[in-house]
Formats: structure tokens, sequence, C-alpha cells
């Protein structure tokens, strides 16, 4: 029970701070947001990702028909955030409800990968978020949906959505695949499922071919592919904290149950987490800001390994394993009560993690957002930029410029001053330009509800880097 409430708990969370914090402005959400707010979420960048359209018509395509219909640019945007951060929450509840396994076994890892797993990237808009909020329902799905036609249908269905989330979501629907494989090849659910994968990758395929992203966004992606599984990637303060905050824990874990007996694990965690408040309160000057971004490739590699072992443990729970078989023991074993409150220690200690780490990132993102707005409205001015109304984004402090994201500030500083900006923010080691001269002429020349003159700087910026 505490798992689920954990897992409903942080997706709750995310939205009520997601809107609290205007968090789909953080990173890449800047340009979105003023995508939608300005009515060309395809043109500015979608058409470049095709094969992430789940995404597209779940929250950014509702929020541009919101500002079309009511005028409301700011109204869009705040629609954009909420259809965005309510997708883990979503996730749960059609879990919850496709889920017939014994116990609700599915739903409950569902809860825990999206504790665990899911504020490593909180803030940051990648498509991995959507694919993991999809993930659970199609495993439910495809394992406990009726043998009717309507079962069929709802999974390809899910099927088909997950992939069109993001590349790396193909790897979740291949394991959702090889779970259904363990029921036996001749299974009617194993054949099912693979007709639907089968047929929801030829659509994917279909759509990288007809809708090929341009020649300066195709060399980005391949570099970002490229990179995907960097192992860099790993090697930042929070993995390295929670690396180290487990391995302590399991040291005392060992150290105290021989004298603690059954309440070694919270001895030990307990023992972890003053050692963890010491180091945050006497040597921390961390941000886990920009790597949220990054660490997307954990969500993708840990997520199948979740949603292995709930299937694994409702197969043995269904008493599809027999006792004595290779996962009857494996699952077994997990379960046995000593394992079980290990695993409660460590997930007590991830959370904590989590819940000190993302306060610290909303607090950082609040006051960048306060830094930001105050050079966009007020009259400093770097013209070596390419045009007096543009200003440094250097003037920020270098503590605060830690929460920047040097290719999408002169759209933030748009938002932030309601579409009025005295000055665009430039950030000056900026490499990467969303919008070519043209797209952002077109928008500029166009009927939109956002007044002109932001539009037109955004244009002016466009027009001086591509052509």
């Amino acid at each position: 029970m505490a798992v689920a409430i954990a897992g409903l708990g942080w997706a709750v969370a995310f939205v009520v701070l997601g809107l609290s914090y205007r968090l789909q402005l953080y990173g890449d959400g800047s340009m979105f947001s003023y995508a939608v707010a300005v009515q060309d979420v395809w043109a500015f960048h979608w058409h470049n990702i095709a094969d992430r359209l789940t995404v597209f018509l779940l929250s950014l395509c509702p929020a541009e028909f919101f500002v079309a219909v009511s005028g409301s640019p700011a109204g869009g945007i705040i629609v954009y955030g909420l259809l965005f951060y309510l997708a883990p929450l979503a996730g749960l509840v059609g879990t919850w409800a496709a889920d017939r396994s014994p116990g609700h076994t599915i739903f409950f890892y569902a809860c825990a990968s999206t504790a665990l797993l899911c504020p490593l990237v909180f803030g940051f808009p990648t498509e991995m978020w959507t694919a993991h909020a999809l993930f659970w329902p199609a495993l439910a799905v495809a394992h406990y949906a009726r043998r009717r036609l309507g079962g069929g249908l709802l999974s390809f269905a899910l099927m088909l959505g997950l992939v069109l989330t993001h590349e790396a979501a193909i790897v979740l629907a291949l394991l959702i695949v090889a779970t259904l494989a363990l029921r036996g090849l001749s299974d009617a659910s194993f054949i099912r499922g693979a007709i639907a994968l089968s047929a929801a990758l030829m659509i994917w395929q279909a759509v990288r071919v007809l809708c090929r992203p341009d020649s300066y966004f195709a060399d980005v992606w391949m570099r970002a592919a490229l990179h995907f599984f960097d192992p860099d990637v790993f090697e930042v303060n929070i993995v390295l904290l929670l690396a180290a905050g487990l391995a302590g824990y399991g040291a005392a874990f060992l150290a105290l149950v021989r004298w603690t007996g059954a309440s070694a694990h919270l001895c030990a965690a307990a023992v972890a987490a003053m050692a963890l408040a010491v180091y945050w309160l006497g040597y921390d000057h961390s941000i886990h800001a920009s790597n949220r971004y990054y660490l997307r490739t954990l969500l993708a590699i840990l997520t199948p390994v979740f949603g292995a072992a709930a299937a694994l443990h409702a197969l043995q729970r269904e008493k599809a394993f027999a006792t004595n078989s290779f996962f009857g023991k494996s699952v077994a074993a997990l379960t046995r009560d000593c394992a079980a409150r290990l695993v409660v220690g460590a997930f007590f200690l991830v959370t904590l993690v989590h819940a000190v780490e993302t306060a610290k990132f909303l607090a950082g993102w609040a006051k960048y957002q306060a830094a930001v707005a105050s050079l966009a409205a007020g009259g400093a001015s770097d013209p070596a930029l390419g045009d007096p109304r543009f200003v440094s984004s250097a003037r920020i402090g270098p503590d605060l410029n830690r929460l920047a994201w040097f290719s999408t500030t002169p759209y933030l500083s748009a938002i932030l001053t309601d579409f009025k900006p005295t000055r665009l923010v430039i950030d000056p080691k900026g490499n990467y330009f969303w919008l070519s001269c043209a797209i952002a002429t077109a928008n500029a020349e166009a009927l939109r509800a956002v007044p002109r003159q932001a539009r037109e700087l955004v244009r002016i910026y466009s027009c001086l880097h591509r052509h």
C-alpha cells in the first residue's frame, strides 16, 4: 500500500508542482510552449520528430487548439503543461483499470516505477515521460484484456501510441511481447501482442519515411542518438548520490541485522538518511537541472527492468511457473520477508533523495525565471549579439545560470514578459537554433494571438543564425 501511495502521490505532485512552478517552460519546454502560444508547433519543430506523434497529439496539439479557440497564449501554455504532467497519473489510473493480475501486481510495480524513476527527469519535457506513462497500461492490457475484438484493438492502440512516443520506447514494446511469450508462443495473448507490435512498427516506419526531418535537425538528431547511451550520462551528481546512499544503506543493513533483526531495514535507512542530511547541509552545492534531460536514458533502461519484474511476479502469482522452475525460484527469493524489508528501506531512501533534489531544483528554477524576466523587461542591452534589443544571459550570475538551457532562453524571455519583452535574452554561447529564417518570418507575418513585437524579435534572432 505504501508503494501505491508513493506512486500516486508523486503523480499528483508532478501536476501540482509542474503547474505551480511553470515547469513546462524548463529546458526545451520554453520552445515548445512558445510554439503552442504562436500556434506553430508542427512547423517549428514537430515535423522533425514526427515519429513521436503521440506526445504531439496528447499535449501540444490540444494546447495549440485551445489558443486558437480562446485567443489566450498563456492559457494554451497552461493546457500544455497540464496535459504533459498529467501523463503519469493517467497512466496509473489506466493501469489500475486494466490490471486483472492477482492483487493488482502490475499496478503496484507501475507505482514503484513512477516514484523511483520519474523524478529523475521531472521538469524536462522528454518524450520518454509519456512513454513511461503509456508503457504500464499497455503492459496490463496486453496480458489481461479480454480476448475479443475490443481487447485486441485496445492493445494495438496502446502499442502504437507507445511506439510513437520515442525511439527508445520500441524497447518497451518489445519487452511487453517478450513477457507475453512466457505464457507460451501459442497463447492467444502472445499472438495478439506480436501482431499488434508488428502493425505498430510498420506504421512507425511509414511515418519516418513520409515525414523526414530537415537537414539542419537531421544532423543534430544523429549526434543525439549516438550519445543516448553514452556512459557519461550516468556520471552525474544525483546518480552518484543515489549509488552512495544505497551502498551505505546496504552496508548498514548488514552491520545491524544481527542486533536489530526485523527492524534492520528501518535502522539502516535512518543511518543512511542522517549521512545524507549531513552531506546536504554541509557539503552539497549541486543542483539536478540540465541532467534531467540526459537521464531519460536511465528511464529507458530501468523501465523495462520494472516491467519484466512486474510481469514475472504476476505470472508467478497466477502459478504460471512451476515452484521449482528458474522463474519461480527467482520471484520467490525476491519476495521473501527479508528481501522485501530490504527493498522497503531502499525505496524510502531513494524517495528522500528525490524529494530533496526536487525541492532544490524548484527553488532554483523560480529564482532563474525571475532573473530572466528582469533582464527581458529591463533596459540593459548587448548590441554585439546582433541587435540593440538583445541582452546577454551572461548578466545572470553563474549560480542561477545552472538552470539555463542555452538554445531556448530567447523563447523563455518572451513568455515571461507576457509576450511583450523589451529585450530578448540571448545565451552568447548558444550554438543550436531551432527556427530557420523562413519559418520564423512566416510566423511573424501571420495573424496570431501573440503580439507581433515578440514574434518579430524571434524572427530577427532566427534570421541572424539560420537562413
